[in-house]
């Protein structure tokens, strides 16, 4: 789904007019219409405007479910990781962080 979609979905589902979501973020309607039209993307700033006034992250305007966010069987390890000790926090995190860093190099190496 597009921006401009997802943008209309929120607005409407939060029970905001148009009009309403232009006041609340501080831009005029005709700019409103413009991005749920899909003719023009907002600022970052203005996106932050408009996530906060329909009280959404910014991913949820930007991203479908399916493109952001682990898949469900690393979800449920990151849940059970939350039952960690901080110590275990740590070290699950260094280790994460080095596998990042190994699969970014070979990335690298193997565009050269």
């Amino acid at each position: 789904m597009s921006f401009s979609k997802r943008l209309t979905t929120v607005r409407k589902g939060k029970g905001l007019t148009q009009q309403q979501m232009a006041e609340v973020i501080g831009i005029h309607l005709s700019q409103v219409k413009r991005y749920e039209s899909g003719e023009t993307q907002p600022s970052l700033d203005v996106l932050r405007k408009i996530a906060l006034a329909l009280n959404v992250s910014a991913d949820t305007l930007l991203f479908d479910e399916e493109e952001r966010g682990p898949s469900e069987g690393f979800r449920m390890q990151f849940e059970a990781i939350t039952q960690f000790s901080d110590d275990e926090k740590i070290v699950a995190k260094q280790v994460l962080d080095s596998l990042i860093l190994q699969h970014t190099a070979n990335r690298l190496a193997a565009k050269k």
